[in-house]
């Protein structure tokens, strides 16, 4: 009775998946297989809920059939709607893993071969993309440091620069100061003893001289009037 019951529930959900009725399908699916879990049961609920988007329950759905599955069709086709499944999950990998294994058991499903090879193709351009945008990535954190050094290369250019210019504006003021010596008073204790009697001998003439130009200018002077 429960048999009977369950193939009754496959065939109600079977009807109303062709009739695009995927709710109603997945309810009758899951009453078969509360009745009697089997492969039909878990592949057709499966195939529901992938219809539905719901990827990752539908993977968990098609590993259940593998489970029970006993021919190379069911296993074939298992394999090959897990991987649909991935693929529309976007995990690349597990897909292609999953189009190998069918095609282990059916080498020449050409529906699993094109799938495969696009899978493949795909997985080959994520991977060159990855890399291109490492490489974009590598590029421009090297140009990033590349400036980073030539900023700071310039920096102590210009700091070299400006020290030089002080070191030479330093250097032309002593220039300056040498060239314009400050006048030194002529300290008597430098004189040697020579020097200081000529000095003294010239002082005196002068002197002497200075004395005979007032005689002279003496004696010439006029003797004021008397008032008588």
């Amino acid at each position: 009775m429960s048999g009977q019951s369950a193939h009754k529930l496959l065939r109600s959900g079977d009807k109303a998946y062709k009739e695009g009725e995927y709710n109603q399908a997945e309810e009758e699916y899951r009453k078969a297989l509360e009745e009697k879990k089997a492969f039909k049961g878990n592949y057709n609920l499966g195939n529901t809920i992938y219809q539905q988007e719901r990827y990752e329950e539908a993977i968990e759905k098609y590993q259940s059939a593998l489970q029970s599955a006993k021919t190379d069709q069911e296993k074939n086709n298992s394999y090959y709607n897990l991987g649909n499944a991935y693929a529309k999950k976007g995990d690349l990998k597990e897909a292609i893993e999953s189009y190998k294994e069918a095609l282990k058991i059916d080498p020449n499903d050409e529906e699993t071969k094109n799938n495969l090879q696009q899978m493949i193709i795909q997985k080959l351009q994520e991977q060159q993309q990855q890399q291109q945008q490492q490489q974009d990535q590598e590029q421009e954190e090297q140009d990033q440091e590349e400036q980073q050094e030539q900023q700071e290369q310039q920096q102590q250019e210009n700091q070299e620069q400006q020290e030089q210019q002080e070191q030479q504006q330093d250097a032309g003021e002593q220039d300056i100061n040498e060239d314009n010596p400050q006048e030194q008073e002529v300290d008597p204790d430098d004189l040697s003893k020579e020097d200081a009697e000529k000095l003294l001998q010239i002082i005196e003439n002068e002197e002497k001289k200075v004395q005979e130009k007032m005689r002279k200018q003496s004696g010439n002077k006029k003797k004021p009037k008397k008032d008588w």
